[in-house]
């Protein structure tokens, strides 16, 4: 039997926590099973690498739904007709949506008789009461969290929490490994061997809290002044992001204590390399609804040290794979890296824990079979095309 069609939609275009997760997920298919699509808005990062796996990719602009759409609406919009046309002409045999595009892309799975999952990744997508029956609609959703899924079904649930399958974006363990080097970024960047350096990885966004990482930074170099930060992530989405970017740059630029010791490494492809080179991962996120990155630097053999809201609350383990703050706390940050900074010993047993918690819980091949177990059988179940 010839490999099934899937089409993966999202209106993201760059590589953020959710694109590589979901890069991780697809990798993970059995090809003899399955053949991948992607339909994004338009060129970027998340396209590229796509098409680098051989990968069919399609083009066609649209603007993702927001958290107060009204489903009869947004389902005539024109991308509902083009999601329509392409489930025809590719033979589409299962959409998988995101969140934004949902709302056009369920009611073309429905006409065509296309089974549709979604997967949630955000807390904050309650649905408003004129939404509850749309999300009772799709064949399955998945939540990359058990917080994402009760910010999803509210207090109390609009729906049956079990018609809600907790799915943990799962990491490549061979592409994030303690033996990969990071010798490399720290000569780029101008980072002694023997430098202690701690790393964040995170797009340029309010709420991942870049201020709070400098903040952070200068209380870490007044007890460690060798002390060294590199900060990599772009990927700004809109014009908030980019003002939230020039914000955090000029108080960067602004302050010689970051100038000397903090640089912005900007897009990196090869984060498994600035894991490598780090010695300690710092989180200072309001809230994450997963943070791939936590279970990235696990992964890397390397302590976490992250605020304890949403996601890292359930991937790291306080003391024994990292440590957990409250958010917006760049002295409890502070403190929790001075202390893995001056004890190599600890950094290495927690390191170690948390590969191992990796390896037995968030490997992306688990991840690959309960999502397959979990679409299989509507497949099996073929929908009743919508006329």
């Amino acid at each position: 039997m010839k490999p099934r069609n899937i089409l993966f939609i999202t209106h993201y275009r760059d590589l953020g926590g959710g694109e590589t997760a979901q890069l991780s997920l697809v990798d993970h298919l059995d090809p003899a099973k399955w053949r991948p699509h992607l339909l994004v808005p338009g060129e970027g990062q998340f396209a590229r690498a796509w098409r680098e796996r051989g990968w069919p990719v399609h083009i066609q602009p649209w603007r993702g739904a927001t958290t107060y759409f009204v489903p009869a609406l947004w389902a005539h919009l024109p991308v509902r007709y083009f999601i329509q046309r392409l489930l025809h002409e590719q033979q589409i045999a299962l959409v998988h949506s995101d969140y934004h595009t949902l709302p056009m892309a369920l009611p073309a799975a429905e006409r065509v008789g296309v089974p549709c999952v979604w997967n949630c990744m955000g807390w904050w997508f309650n649905p408003k009461r004129w939404q509850h029956r749309f999300f009772k609609r799709p064949a399955a959703t998945f939540a990359l969290s058990e917080s994402a899924k009760r910010g999803f079904l509210g207090e109390p649930p609009f729906m049956p929490p079990e018609r809600i399958q907790v799915l943990y974006p799962g990491i490549n363990t061979q592409r994030f490994n303690p033996t990969v080097d990071g010798t490399m970024i720290r000569q780029q960047y101008g980072i002694a061997p023997d430098a202690p350096l701690v790393a964040m990885l995170a797009r340029f966004q309010n709420v991942k809290g870049h201020d709070v990482f400098q903040a952070m930074a200068r209380l870490v170099v007044e007890a460690v002044p060798e002390a060294r930060f590199l900060v990599a992530g772009e990927n700004t989405q809109n014009a908030a992001g980019d003002a939230y970017r020039s914000g955090i740059l000029a108080a960067h630029q602004a302050d010689p204590l970051l100038r000397d010791s903090l640089v912005y490494a900007g897009f990196r492809s090869d984060t498994e390399r600035v894991m490598a080179a780090a010695d300690v991962i710092v989180c200072a996120s309001d809230f994450e609804s997963y943070g791939m990155v936590h279970v990235e630097a696990m992964a890397s053999g390397k302590p976490v040290v992250s605020t304890n809201q949403g996601g890292p609350a359930e991937t790291v383990v306080d003391g024994v794979t990292g440590f957990l703050v409250p958010p917006r706390d760049p002295a409890a940050l502070a403190e929790n890296v001075i202390r893995l900074l001056r004890d190599p010993a600890l950094r290495a047993r927690l390191g170690q824990a948390g590969r191992l918690r990796v390896e037995t819980r968030f490997a992306a091949e688990a991840t690959a079979r309960l999502f397959t177990d979990t679409v299989e059988p509507l497949l099996n179940s073929p929908v009743q095309a919508v006329r």
